[in-house]
């Protein structure tokens, strides 16, 4: 069962989801480098990490799963967040060129069925972007936070589902590197820092890069049945002389050896 949006509201409004967006935020614009010009969409609970990209993307929509609520987003402004079916997403096909998944996977009665709706809405080359929990990092072992609801994901799991909904993983990295406990969220940034270097298998999150790859479908030969012209002449057999004009033939050897008709 899904986190109530007022929940994850209040996680992200603490210090410790301060935190955790910030760190979060980071490597997300390091992989997109912002979005520039392009149509981004967050699936889950997304909105904590949309923000930066709304300065240069040019459209950016937050889609919220039924089971969990919406809220408005972005606050005093025309809002941009909508409540959808988690496998029917309420736009056409093809329509963004890059989808931000957080809260989404985790906690998710069909994981594989979702992300095969955000393989629809996503252009061709487009990118996805999808935060779980790391399987042996705290934050999936804490109560406390979101990312301790649902099931965690090793990186090997998470590239397997991907690419059984016709996802490829391009790239890959890890965020928090913190215990998820208050008192840690004012020695974050060393924790990130060193983390990296020092125990990266302890990350508590990790952020998986797909491209939506669509080829060309080569249709398959088929056998065509073309008939032959029949000869003008039929052949003479060796030592026998060509019968007049007119005559009918009889002997079967003076009959023409190509058949009427074959399949090339």
């Amino acid at each position: 069962m899904r986190r109530d949006v007022l929940d994850l509201r209040q996680f992200y409004a603490s210090r410790l989801g301060q935190i955790a967006r910030e760190m979060t935020s980071r490597k997300i614009t390091e992989i997109w480098d912002g979005a520039r010009g392009l149509d981004v969409l967050g699936v889950g609970y997304a909105t904590p990490f949309l923000g930066p990209l709304r300065d240069r993307a040019r459209r950016v929509i937050a889609a919220m799963p039924a089971q969990q609520g919406v809220e408005v987003w972005p606050g005093r402004e025309p809002n941009l967040a909508t409540l959808t079916g988690e496998t029917s997403l309420p736009f056409r096909n093809a329509l963004f060129d890059r989808i931000l998944m957080v809260h989404a996977l985790e906690e998710s009665p069909d994981p594989l069925a979702l992300l095969r709706e955000v393989w629809r809405v996503l252009a061709p080359s487009g990118r996805v972007v999808v935060v779980v929990a790391a399987r042996n990092g705290a934050w999936a072992n804490s109560e406390a936070t979101p990312f301790g609801h649902g099931r965690p994901f090793s990186r090997h799991q998470l590239a397997d589902l991907l690419r059984e909904a016709e996802l490829e993983p391009s790239g890959w990295t890890r965020a928090l590197y913190a215990p998820p406990m208050a008192w840690a969220a004012g020695w974050a940034e060393g924790f990130e820092q060193a983390g990296s270097r020092i125990w990266p298998g302890f990350a508590g999150l990790v952020l998986m890069e797909a491209v939506k790859q669509t080829f060309a479908v080569k249709p398959r030969g088929h056998r065509v049945r073309i008939p032959l012209p029949r000869p003008a002449l039929s052949p003479v057999p060796i030592g026998r002389a060509p019968l007049p004009l007119g005559r009918a033939i009889d002997d079967p050897l003076a009959q023409s050896p190509f058949p009427s008709d074959g399949i090339v």
